[in-house]
């Protein structure tokens, strides 16, 4: 029913509501026996006892509604809990249970329909157990197929008594509401690894060792250490010979741009350019984290949709998920100047500046690449950009015909665009990969340790 309709037609609203909550209908059993109850009635009238048969078909309905329904709790003194999680990751099956309870023990039938957002996956049969005593559960299992946060609002209960003619219809206001995160399977497999052997998606993480500017232990020699790192006074005291160890400087700050603009909202292998990019993001703000930097995260369409300072610790995370989680792509263009602006304003310290976004945009927009040159002067700059796939194949494909000729030939001229793009922003020390969506959180989280292990940030 739309608003309009709603406002217009108040009566009828409130009498549809009315009968969700307190509606009585017969079951298919009161049919069955009030069909075979006017069977007889029939052969009464025919034999000449119609009237006899009638006050006793009737007197029996009557009597067994009343003690089926006397036998059914009343509306009122049920009490309905719903159990859920406060957040899944999309795609994520999870069980939900909902709960009825009675004052006094009863036997019945009882079904159960909740309050489903629309694009949740819906119980495939009907959620039906059998209540024998004071209270009675029913369990069943969903998942969310696209994030944001999401209302649980009524529940609606089917109460069908041992006698089975009648059956006592009731809607129950519940809410309840649950968070429907980003995939983070990859964030926590990196957050459960070990510090010296990150892994991402079942592999682990390339990190190319080499000695930083910060120490960070003492430990015994190998062949192949800096013999000017050689520790004499630990190696004295030990009798063995000891070298210092160096890392990567600690402290640095990691920002994360992300596109929500209308090309973000381009499907790819099932899941759109935002989902894949929100994914890698935070994938690599949990690297960052756990190597010890700050990370701050900016989301922009044609304005700033969220801004997270930089700040340290695994708990920041959170901050940062919670942010973005329910990010949407917008139907505008994205205004790069906007959000450049903005960091230049907010952000005065040096950082890595990571920006996800459409290869497109990187190629097309005019007025990007000055803002870039000028953000270049402050920070360290990597823009990823997702590669598309059909472009590829249609570039490699073979050719049978006139048709796929000139496809082919499109495909490879855009490709070799992309390329040339890639290559100019190079040359003017900016850092730009053209990656396809399954290798994206990989690239992103590879290029920050790699920048990092070379004091490059």
């Amino acid at each position: 029913m739309t608003t309009s309709s709603r406002k217009r037609w108040p009566r009828f609203r409130s009498l549809v509501d009315a009968l969700e909550k307190r509606l009585i209908v017969p079951t298919p059993r009161m049919a069955l026996l009030t069909g075979a109850g006017a069977v007889l009635v029939g052969v009464g009238y025919a034999a000449g006892n119609g009237a006899a048969v009638q006050w006793l078909v009737c007197g029996v309905l009557l009597g067994l509604s009343a003690l089926d329904l006397s036998l059914l709790p009343r509306r009122r003194s049920l009490r309905v809990s719903r159990s859920l999680p406060g957040q899944a990751d999309i795609g994520s099956p999870f069980e939900v249970t909902v709960r009825a309870e009675a004052p006094q023990p009863v036997s019945l039938k009882l079904t159960v329909a909740d309050d489903l957002p629309q694009t949740f996956v819906t119980p495939g049969e009907p959620l039906t157990t059998a209540w024998e005593g004071k209270a009675a559960e029913i369990r069943y299992t969903t998942l969310g197929r696209e994030r944001g946060e999401y209302h649980f609002r009524s529940v609606w209960l089917q109460l069908r008594g041992r006698i089975g003619l009648w059956e006592k219809q009731a809607r129950l206001e519940l809410e309840q509401t649950i968070r429907i995160y980003p995939d983070m399977s990859g964030v926590r497999g990196i957050l459960s690894s070990m510090q010296n052997q990150l892994t991402l998606e079942g592999r682990r993480i390339y990190r190319k060792e080499r000695s930083g500017s910060e120490f960070h232990a003492i430990r015994e020699y190998v062949p192949d250490d800096d013999p000017r790192f050689v520790n004499w006074r630990a190696s004295a005291r030990s009798r063995t010979l000891m070298t210092n160890v160096f890392r990567p400087e600690r402290g640095k700050v990691v920002t994360i741009l992300l596109d929500c603009g209308r090309m973000m909202g381009i499907e790819l292998d099932g899941r759109t350019k935002l989902d894949v990019s929100l994914e890698a993001a935070l994938a690599l703000a949990a690297v960052a984290l756990k190597q010890g930097d700050k990370v701050g995260l900016l989301a922009f369409s044609n304005r700033v949709k969220a801004y997270v300072p930089p700040d340290s610790g695994l708990l920041h995370l959170q901050t940062l998920t919670a942010a973005v989680y329910n990010l949407q792509s917008d139907f505008v263009e994205a205004s790069y100047s906007t959000a450049l602006q903005h960091l230049l304003r907010v952000q005065k310290k040096r950082s890595l500046t990571v920006l996800f976004s459409d290869m497109d945009n990187y190629m097309f927009e005019e007025g990007l690449r000055p803002l870039l040159m000028r953000l270049k002067r402050q920070h360290r700059i990597l823009l990823l950009g997702l590669r598309d796939e059909v472009l590829q194949r249609w570039a490699s494909a073979e050719t049978a015909g006139r048709r796929q000729a000139y496809v082919k030939s499109v495909a490879h001229k855009f490709t070799v665009d992309r390329q040339t793009v890639v290559a100019e922003m190079a040359a003017g020390g900016i850092d730009i990969v053209d990656v396809p969506v399954g290798q994206l959180a990989w690239t992103a989280v590879n290029r920050y340790l790699d920048l990092k292990s070379n004091d490059s940030i």
